[in-house]
């Protein structure tokens, strides 16, 4: 099995290119966003606008390396990916929400959500997907 070595960090990877982390990972939400790419950080905090106002209670943390929201529980996940957003609601909401994801042509799979950058977001349907999690008890 072949390795590849980031040219900044130096660490190792089974995936040519893959997402990571050079040096300390982020403590904040806010520090996630900050440190990544330019062009990146916009639509991330315009998901982040779009979650914070469905779960207004919910703590902003950093779990699995991701921003998060908590409230006595993870509630859902969103990611930085190379070509698009990872939204990480859980299987339940995205079962739940299943026919609306392929109305717009998103890809999704169990619990997870591929929101491409060059595509406009679906803030109201994130929005509506946080609150469902939150009302219903399903999370990531």
């Amino acid at each position: 099995m072949s390795t590849w070595k980031c040219p900044k960090c130096g660490r190792s990877f089974r995936k040519e290119g893959q997402s990571h982390y050079c040096g300390k990972a982020p403590e904040t939400v806010e520090e996630y966003i900050q440190v990544q790419e330019e062009d990146i950080r916009k639509p991330l905090l315009r998901v982040r606008e779009a979650i914070r106002r469905s779960l207004p209670d919910a703590e902003e943390r950093i779990s699995w390396a991701m921003p998060t929201y908590w409230q006595g529980h993870n509630i859902l996940h969103f990611a930085a990916q190379k070509k698009h957003i990872g939204f990480y609601p859980g299987p339940e909401a995205v079962e739940q929400f299943a026919e609306k994801l392929e109305a717009l042509g998103y890809r999704y799979s169990k619990g997870t959500i591929q929101i491409p950058y060059s595509e406009t977001l679906p803030l109201e349907l994130l929005s509506e997907i946080a609150a469902w999690c939150r009302e219903t008890g399903h999370h990531a």
